[in-house]
């Protein structure tokens, strides 16, 4: 089992950036594909990007191509997500969560475990 602990999250106006950290506890991190996903208010949880164990393979969800870009430092046990020219409508809590799978960088919330506990990302118009 990873624990993992998002941060970075806060307010910014549209068109801005953040970047968000999770770290994580434990060993096994770098054996593991490592997905970023997001739940506004009153919608489900949605697939935002994911990274295979040795960061060769990356995935995105349409809504974030070409703004958003994952990363992982294998060395310090943490996956990034950073998050430019945002919109209010990637207002959310960000999670990250590990892969079942050790080269797993899909979109299906069920092939991840894990869970951190969530930053809050809101963005203004």
């Amino acid at each position: 089992q990873v624990q993992l602990e998002e941060s970075g999250g806060g307010l910014v106006q549209a068109g801005g950036s953040l970047r968000l950290s999770c770290a994580a506890s434990g060993r096994t991190f770098s054996m593991y594909s490592m997905g970023w996903f997001r739940q506004a208010p009153e919608k489900e949880r949605e697939f935002v990007a994911a990274i295979s164990r040795g960061g060769y393979s990356t995935n995105y969800a349409d809504s974030v191509k070409g703004r958003f870009a994952i990363a992982r430092d294998n060395a310090k046990n943490t996956v990034y997500l950073q998050m430019n020219s945002l919109k209010p409508e990637d207002t959310a809590v960000y999670y990250c969560a590990r892969a079942t799978d050790i080269n797993y960088v899909g979109d299906s919330a069920y092939r991840y475990n894990d869970w951190g506990q969530g930053t809050q990302v809101t963005v203004s118009s």
